[in-house]
């Protein structure tokens, strides 16, 4: 077994503390320490192919730049990592889409993967022109990848659904390789969609149990429609030499946690339609104390930030021990981020990835004389 791993690009900028955002909620001003400029942003996104990252997640929304645009300049400074490109199919045509991602295969040299995001939040969807209610949005996403698999198989598509119609469409290219399709959602709409069409199963980094509990719901899902998933998971890390030094660090950006931008951060979040959100929201309830979920599993982001809420925080043995739980249920990727981007991608690639190299559990993409060996602390 091989386990995959991607990073993250902060493009509504990066810091030394959480930067906020998403979900409806404004990125925090932690944001302009630094700016999510192209430069910096390929900064991090060499570091993660040189350290042994597959692919790099980029968010979408109001809240963020665009993640098709960005992900365009930043690929010209790689030559191996790939994009999870995050989208919201209510946005653009789904054969305008099929066409984009083709072209970005071609371009990029088959870089591109998708994370398909039906969107939380109305009012946020409104601002946009995008005025259905969720359930809705979840049946047009339906409606959207049927479309664009089919285009992308090389067929001709006419469909004339509850929200998408065309007539006659098809692609002059086809995607080579056709680019697999990310999503996550914790409703029954939700889950409805990606037993159809994803590839690949995401969820915000929730405790074992539960997450357990998602595989085998969307599991059975799948298997209804005679088709097997693959599972992510998405999470942020603090991962150090000792525990000790780890935790210092969740706690050095706890402390930075501003009370009012809390309390605006958490009055704006409870008003999420996402069923993810709000399982996100109850893992901490708003409070400071607590926050250790589980062994290694800190609920402490999630008190400034919408979305993936939850850190690994420990010694690189606690957090492998941790990454093989939860691969022990059958999450076969790791969508990670920290804060900055750029320092903990070295933490977390030269700390936990030889690591894991060692037991058998990851190999570097470009083959076993990229991946270093892991980092030992020098004895006091």
């Amino acid at each position: 077994m091989s386990l995959t791993f991607h990073w993250f690009l902060p493009t509504n900028g990066d810091s030394r503390h959480v930067v906020g955002g998403g979900h409806g909620t404004p990125a925090t001003a932690s944001g302009r320490d630094r700016p999510p400029t192209v430069a910096y942003l390929s900064q991090i996104a060499k570091a993660a192919e040189d350290l042994g990252f597959v692919g790099a997640l980029t968010p979408t929304g109001a809240w963020c730049e665009d993640a098709w645009l960005t992900t365009a300049m930043v690929s010209r400074h790689t030559e191996r990592l790939k994009f999870l490109v995050a989208f919201r199919p209510g946005f653009v045509s789904p054969t305008l889409a099929a066409q984009m991602a083709s072209t970005f295969q071609r371009q990029s040299g088959g870089r591109l993967l998708l994370n398909v995001v039906t969107g939380g939040e109305s009012h946020e969807q409104r601002a946009y022109g995008d005025f259905l209610d969720k359930d809705a949005r979840y049946r047009r996403t339906g409606e959207f990848l049927d479309i664009v698999r089919q285009l992308w198989e090389g067929k001709t598509v006419d469909l004339e659904g509850e929200h998408l119609r065309v007539e006659d469409a098809k692609l002059a290219r086809v995607p080579d390789p056709v680019p697999e399709v990310y999503f996550g959602g914790s409703s029954p709409a939700a889950g409805r969609v990606a037993a159809r069409f994803v590839d690949v199963y995401l969820t915000w980094g929730e405790p074992p149990a539960q997450v357990a509990e998602k595989i085998a719901w969307i599991r059975g899902l799948a298997a209804e429609q005679g088709r097997t998933l693959r599972f992510g998971i998405r999470l942020h890390v603090i991962t150090r030499d000792t525990s000790e030094q780890a935790w210092a660090e969740a706690n050095r950006l706890l402390d930075g946690f501003d009370p009012e931008t809390v309390r605006s951060v958490q009055t704006g979040l409870a008003r999420s339609e996402s069923a993810g959100q709000q399982r996100m929201l109850a893992l901490h309830g708003g409070r400071r104390d607590a926050l250790e979920i589980h062994p290694n599993l800190w609920a402490g982001i999630g008190l400034v930030r919408g979305g993936a809420g939850t850190a690994l925080v420990g010694s690189h043995e606690e957090v492998v021990a941790r990454i093989k739980e939860y691969a022990a249920l059958g999450i076969d990727e790791f969508v990670l981020s920290g804060y900055p981007h750029l320092e903990e991608a070295y933490w977390f690639g030269e700390g936990v990835l030889p690591r894991l190299a060692a037991e058998g559990l990851w190999r570097h993409p470009a083959g076993p004389a990229e991946t270093p060996p892991a980092q030992v602390p020098f004895a006091s």
